[in-house]
């Protein structure tokens, strides 16, 4: 291993993290500081690395702690394997609203200048690169310490987030100029995740706006048509603070990083909105009557007003360094669409790990689509009261097989459409070039029967789980809209679980999966349309239809999966059955092995029909 040239202090964070991976692709030796236990956390870094196509050959992880002095509570042998470094990156910080004061000042003041002082005990050191915030650092003659009374203005005025870093901003770059530090200050605007992949790491601020915009808590927008919250992806950003030792030339620069062309608050909040299928508000209220209304009435936090200004910012240095490095700003709108995707599927940073898609007109629809859109092995089509997320279990059992998974429309994460469920299914399996397996579960089997009646040479077969047209029916509650979408929409996780599973044993897997149904239930009209999908698909005259159906499904060979406990009772035609012992209605999400087993049997048997 060569000499470690560069350090990155905050290494786990969502901006330390992609600091360490660019600065790895450049080729150079990096250690990463991590809190105690480093070793777990070393372990969860170097697997992130690796998620990420980055090999951790060149990382050291050593153990220190920023706020343990200015030695950092490295090791001495830790410090002098660190006696040579060059560049110092020091994007750790406490980054949440409702902090108290000693607790924000401890990291991102006394924290930020324990690695300025140890960062001046390095004899080589080029350039110490410290993470700021985009509405601190304006006043060129900073001052520190402030005097107790203004400091208790600014914690007070701007809240302990927002104070402790305008007191750490101008604390690092008095000190460093009275110790002759070699010092860049790099001021970031909110940033968003990836601009490809929108992978996320931090859900506050702006991501908690796009919360209550997806979740029907935005009845009116704080602010006025010109508020601006520019927005930077975290691709871009780490990239750039990577840059900064080659390409900007002289210390002493106050970069602010941010995209000028982020649309104003409003437009952003419009853009978003369309994107996700949900309407955006229509109402501007001033930040200054927000100020004066009790925070239980608007629902803001005090905090996070400060951020909502017409502000521009001068980013005529930062964008001089991009440009020596060839750094380009990718198309805000496209990144801001991406991050919301990523922001839904983990919702909001709730349950990170869902499925990860995205939002695309389909059949009229704002249709929440993971997986293979062109050429999928399967498609996966979930039922009521579940999304997407249901089918987890059976796709870990997949392996490397290809899958499209869609939230029907209405339902789960997906906007409402005029079309007909069959209309939809058409028009989102237009673009498969593939002859898949249809698998659809409950409500989504009569969707998929129907369409496999019309396009039986689109599709190679059809495996219909847990058929409600050939069970019993539900209980007549749930068959009410009036009674059943009130019941749906308070209804919590736990409560879902247990009426959706029994006693029957679950897995992590499922518990997210119902978790992610009670969280879409709970949002303004989902309930009201489950239930209503519930009623049309029990009336007589559709169970029915859908029996009928089964005999017509021409060349489509069709496999009928019942749970024991939730038997048929209704005539499956000519179709394969399989019972499985101890399940209910939801064998995808109690045995998710058995029916992936069967949905291999049924790709390998198409695979060998068509040769």
């Amino acid at each position: 291993m060569e000499e470690t040239d560069a350090v990155v202090f905050g290494a786990n964070g969502f901006i330390g993290r992609w600091t360490v991976l660019h600065l790895l692709e450049q080729g150079r030796t990096v250690t990463a500081v991590l809190r105690e236990p480093a070793r777990s956390r070393a372990g969860e870094l170097r697997a992130w690395l690796q998620d990420h196509g980055v090999g951790a050959e060149r990382l050291v992880v050593v153990a220190g702690d920023l706020t343990a002095g200015t030695d950092l509570g490295l090791s001495a042998a830790d410090d002098e394997r660190l006696a040579g470094v060059r560049d110092v990156f020091n994007t750790a910080a406490v980054y949440r609203f409702g902090l108290r004061r000693e607790e924000a000042r401890t990291v991102n003041v006394e924290g930020a200048l324990n690695v300025l002082r140890w960062a001046a005990t390095r004899a080589g050191l080029r350039r110490l690169i410290h993470v700021s915030g985009y509405r601190v650092g304006l006043d060129p003659v900073p001052r520190y310490p402030l005097p107790e009374a203004e400091l208790v203005k600014l914690y007070r005025g701007k809240g302990a987030y927002e104070g402790s870093k305008t007191e750490g901003d101008a604390a690092v770059r008095v000190v460093a100029a009275q110790l002759g530090i070699p010092l860049t200050v790099v001021n970031p605007s909110t940033v968003i995740g990836h601009s490809t992949t929108g992978e996320a790491g931090q859900y506050i601020g702006l991501a908690e706006l796009v919360r209550d915009l997806w979740t029907g808590r935005l009845p009116a927008l704080p602010g006025t048509a010109r508020t601006f919250v520019p927005v930077v992806s975290v691709d871009h950003f780490a990239k750039f603070m990577a840059a900064i030792p080659e390409h900007d030339p002289e210390p002493g620069g106050l970069h602010w990083v941010l995209d000028e062309t982020t649309p104003d608050l409003p437009d952003l909040v419009r853009l978003l909105g369309g994107h996700l299928g949900v309407p955006a508000p229509k109402t501007l209220v001033p930040v200054s009557l927000i100020r004066h209304l009790p925070a239980a009435l608007t629902g803001a936090n005090p905090e996070t007003l400060a951020f909502l200004t017409e502000d521009r910012y001068d980013t005529g240095s930062a964008e001089k360094v991009a440009e020596a490095a060839g750094l380009r700003q990718p198309p805000v709108e496209t990144a801001l669409r991406r991050w919301v995707d990523r922001l839904v599927a983990d919702r909001f940073g709730t349950a990170p790990g869902g499925l990860s898609g995205g939002f695309h007109d389909i059949g009229g629809s704002r249709t929440y689509v993971a997986g293979d859109r062109t050429s999928p092995g399967f498609v996966l089509l979930h039922g009521l009261p579940l999304d997407g997320e249901s089918w987890q279990g059976v796709l870990g059992e997949l392996d490397e097989v290809s899958a499209l998974v869609a939230d029907l429309p209405g339902l789960g994460r997906s906007a409402p459409t005029a079309a007909t469920p069959l209309e939809w299914l058409t028009d989102l399996l237009a673009p498969v070039r593939t002859r898949p397996v249809i698998v659809a579960h409950s409500a989504a089997t009569a969707p998929a029967l129907r369409y496999a009646a019309a396009h039986p040479d689109r599709i190679s077969a059809l495996l219909l789980v847990s058929p409600y047209f050939l069970q019993e029916e539900a209980p007549w509650l749930l068959r009410t809209p009036m009674l059943a979408a009130p019941l749906l929409k308070r209804i919590s996780a736990d409560r879902l679980t247990t009426s959706l599973l029994g006693a029957s044993a679950s897995s992590d897997e499922t518990h997210r999966a119902v978790a992610s149904a009670a969280a879409q239930l709970h949002r303004p009209g989902v309930a009201r349309r489950t239930a209503q999908w519930l009623r049309a698909a029990y009336q007589p005259a559709e169970r029915a239809a859908l029996q009928a159906l089964l005999g017509a499904t021409g060349s489509v060979p069709v496999h009928i999966v019942a749970g024991q406990l939730d038997p048929l009772v209704g005539e499956p035609g000519p179709a394969i059955v399989t019972t499985v012992p101890d399940a209910g209605h939801h064998p995808q999400l109690t045995h998710p092995a058995t029916i992936a087993a069967i949905m291999r049997r049924m790709a390998g048997a198409s695979t060998r029909s068509s040769r």
